[in-house]
């Protein structure tokens, strides 16, 4: 209690200097995986790629991020455990955010995708064995979030082959491509909206006071996805056929018809991404500031304080703008490449999985099912569209994300531990 008090201060700055980082790499990394696609796919620029990634991550954060974060991150240690030394969560706490952090800027300086969610659970795992005993582990809950490392991305996968064949059989094998794009792109509109929606709606509104059932959730979701369907409609409206010498089938301005759509499904990933991903940054940084303010006092959640979740909405977009565009280069380009029918599927698949995993409960991750996703569309095309050096480097990368966490989390606990001890 002495040291909390003592050093409760420098404790909170720490840890909004940590979280901030986490933060940075929540945006440098995780965020470039949301946009990737639609960058890969020329459907939008960079520029409007990070513009829109500011504004949608940042609604998500602040509207769907929630105002009780389940702080001990996911239910990976038992908090009763450390009632009798509480400095002890708070170092833990401020070495994972430094560990998941340093792993993040390394990845994200190389390029790779890893997750975001993996990296901050492999840390409090990794100060948990070291700090307070492989006891304090609730191993079932690891055994999960290991489960759905296979699972995220093979579901994801197989949602966007089937989608990609679906556009190919119903659009880009019609007699005319062009009025079957004009033709079933609305519904494909419809869809983006509709299970947008139910992400959010399922995944993040009660905490903006709006308890829904799971019925109201849907009805209100088919409603919006009617209403953005009939904003695709009015963009569509505008589309003009083009004719080209090199591209009788049309095939170019189909792809056009598809980048109205990618719009929409970029702005999806990037919100229901924000509601999701700051609680990775902002929950290790709520648990520091309720163990600080109480005194020691260790709750199951905490309160997280509105300028917590600014923060930590403020450090995704820096990490975005700042070091976003190399991670957006091995998504949107390396692993195979997009075009926007593509990039849509993929996309598409990515925040369905994210709606399913949500309402089983299963700790997905936004970056795993992502790739799955995209190599799933890339594999509708036939093996040789995959480029699988690239593939090999991003499963190595994400095997490492776990013990990398564990093992700096480890370090910096004890050196917390002592210097402040």
């Amino acid at each position: 209690m002495l040291i909390i008090a003592q050093h409760g201060e420098i404790f909170i700055i720490l840890a909004c200097l940590f979280g901030f980082f986490m933060a940075w790499g929540v945006g440098a990394n995780d965020v470039a995986n949301a946009m990737g696609t639609s960058v890969g796919s020329k459907a939008i620029t960079i520029k409007q790629a990070i513009l829109i990634a500011v504004i949608f991550e940042f609604l998500g954060a602040w509207l769907a991020g929630g105002e009780v974060t389940n702080t001990i991150r996911k239910g990976i240690i038992d908090p009763e455990l450390l009632q009798g030394d509480p400095q002890l969560l708070v170092y833990g706490m401020l070495a994972a955010l430094l560990a998941a952090g340093t792993w993040l800027l390394v990845a994200s300086m190389k390029g790779w995708p890893v997750s975001t969610t993996h990296s901050i659970v492999g840390a409090i795992v990794g100060f948990a064995v070291a700090g307070l005993g492989p006891a304090t582990v609730d191993w079932g809950a690891v055994g999960k979030i290991a489960a759905s490392w296979v699972v995220s991305p093979l579901l994801a996968g197989t949602i966007g082959f089937v989608l990609f064949k679906s556009v190919h059989h119903l659009i880009f094998e019609d007699a005319n491509p062009f009025t079957a794009a004009k033709r079933y792109v609305p519904g494909y509109v419809f869809l983006v909206g509709f299970i947008v929606s139910m992400v959010t709606l399922t995944k993040g509104l009660s905490h903006v006071g709006l308890d829904l059932t799971f019925n109201q959730s849907l009805l209100l979701s088919i409603l919006l996805g009617l209403v953005i369907m009939g904003i695709g409609l009015i963009m569509q409206r505008r589309i003009k056929f083009e004719h080209n010498a090199n591209d009788h089938f049309g095939y170019a301005n189909v792809e056009r018809v598809f980048g109205v759509l990618m719009i929409f499904t970029a702005c999806a990933m990037a919100f229901a991404h924000g509601s999701n991903d700051v609680a990775n940054a902002v929950g290790p940084l709520a648990a520091v500031i309720s163990v600080v303010q109480t005194g020691g006092e260790i709750g199951g959640s905490a309160l997280v304080p509105w300028w917590v979740l600014v923060l930590g909405g403020g450090g995704i977009v820096v990490g975005l703008v700042t070091y976003g565009h190399k991670v957006i280069a091995t998504v949107g380009t390396g692993i195979t490449e997009l075009t926007p029918s593509r990039g849509f599927a993929a996309t598409l698949a990515a925040a369905t999985t994210v709606v399913l995993a949500s309402g089983t409960g299963l700790p997905i991750s936004t970056t795993h099912t992502l790739v799955g996703a995209i190599l799933g569309v890339g594999l509708a095309r036939g093996m040789a569209a995959l480029n699988l050096r690239v593939i090999g480097t991003i499963a190595a990368s994400w095997l490492i994300t776990l013990p990398a966490g564990a093992g700096l989390a480890i370090l910096f606990f004890f050196m917390f531990k002592g210097m402040f001890g």
